[in-house]
């Protein structure tokens, strides 16, 4: 392991936090996935099943960020066994039925009662937030090292579900990755040490976190960016199906996320000059980008290299993200803040895996791809027309009181507007 990130790992507890982590991160790459392959090895619609997806994203959507704002308030350990038990639940209901072929409503309502699943990577995020405040070097590693455990969890979850879904039985996937969300919250919740304190009931700002108008930014593009991550998951397995190969459809995911995780294994160890709000709509126009190739792949060894190449330009993005958040949301809605960005994830994987079964079934895997080419044009609009809401700011309605010239979260000062002319 390179020096910086061996470092971070100094403080008591962190190994077993991020571990704990990794797996309740499963679900994240597993889930979605899972039902998609489900349904359609049971009932061979594309439709059905991308609704599926869609219905279960935005229950995650809005379910996730009231759970992260009970926990700013009460603590991670009181808050996230109970919603767990109750996404558990609902996942049960969600395979029984399936395997029953019951009516397809009874499937909707086990899938938006599966979605009351804590952000576990905005938990993880927190605790380094906490203990590495006013390290901003060190959170950045931090942060860079969340990224690649997110993309383990995409290049081994998917194997994981379409493998046992397709080669075992068809609930399979989705059943493995509810184990692995109780394991990983249980585990997670029994580390008291390293869990931030609650804050204060005086503390508390009033209203959502999303009042900030740098967080709404980051949030619509993140919207953007979900849609292309739901699309290509359902196009591609699609794709992998018309080629008579629908079990390597998890290899060409893993290798997209496997891009992903060895950018932001290189990003971790860099300090970069300027501002966060340059990086963050670069790294969107590049994943804009990315998306042209996939309209000419015709081959799953072609399509492979595209998505490698796609996925270079995703953890800096998010890794730029997450620093952005720290600094444009109050240290007692950080966890709330986060989860808003997985939130906008979680909307757009919706709206991108419905869209993109619908296109399937209506013109095949082939124009599939235009959803996500659609999808990133989008986000790198909406990332330059808000790119002055995240530029450096002082303290406003949404923020804590702070000394001007505190330590941003990308290792600068933030500096108020006379500042800046005086700086230049």
């Amino acid at each position: 392991m390179p020096s910086p990130y061996r470092a971070i790992f100094g403080r008591p507890g962190t190994k077993s936090f991020s571990a704990a982590g990794l797996l309740g991160r499963m679900p994240l790459s597993m889930m979605s996935i899972g039902v998609v392959t489900m349904v359609s090895q049971l009932t061979g619609r594309y439709g059905l099943a991308g609704a599926l997806s869609a219905t279960l994203a935005l229950s995650a959507a809005v379910l996730g960020p009231q759970i992260s704002r009970l926990v700013d308030r009460h603590g991670q350990s009181r808050v996230l066994r109970p919603a767990t038990l109750v996404s558990i639940a609902a996942v049960a209901g969600l395979l029984l039925s399936a395997q029953q072929g019951w009516p397809d409503w009874t499937l909707f309502v086990f899938a938006a009662g599966a979605g009351c699943v804590p952000s576990i990577g905005s938990m993880i995020r927190a605790r380094w937030a906490e203990i590495y405040r006013g390290s901003p070097r060190e959170l950045h590693t931090a942060y860079a090292w969340e990224s690649i455990v997110d993309e383990t969890c995409f290049i081994f979850g998917p194997i994981l579900s379409i493998g046992l879904s397709t080669v075992w039985f068809p609930e399979a996937g989705p059943l493995l990755a509810a184990v692995f969300l109780a394991v990983g919250v249980f585990w997670l919740t029994a580390q008291r040490t390293t869990e931030p304190v609650p804050h204060p009931r005086e503390l508390h700002v009033k209203g959502s976190a999303l009042r900030s108008r740098g967080l709404q930014v980051l949030v619509v593009t993140f919207v953007t960016t979900g849609a292309i991550f739901g699309a290509i998951d359902v196009v591609t397995v699609a794709f992998a199906e018309e080629t008579g190969h629908k079990a390597a459809a998890s290899l060409v995911l893993a290798v997209y996320a496997l891009g992903s995780c060895a950018a932001g294994a290189v990003f971790g160890l860099l300090h970069l000059r300027g501002h966060a709000s340059r990086r963050f709509v670069v790294g969107v126009c590049v994943i804009a980008v990315s998306m042209v190739p996939l309209q000419l792949v015709d081959s799953l060894p072609l399509l492979a290299v595209a998505l490698f190449l796609a996925g270079l330009s995703i953890a800096p993005t998010m890794v730029t993200t997450m620093a952005l958040v720290e600094e444009h949301v109050p240290r007692s809605q950080l966890t709330e803040g986060m989860s808003w960005t997985g939130t906008g994830l979680a909307v757009g994987v919706a709206l991108g895996s419905s869209a993109a079964g619908w296109v399937v079934d209506a013109a095949g895997a082939g124009r599939g791809y235009l959803v996500p080419a659609a999808a990133g044009v989008l986000g790198a609009l909406v990332a330059l027309a808000g790119h002055r809401r995240l530029r450096p700011q002082t303290a406003s309605p949404v923020t804590e009181p702070a000394a001007a010239g505190a330590p941003s979260a990308h290792g600068g000062a933030v500096l108020r507007p006379q500042d800046e002319e005086s700086v230049a």
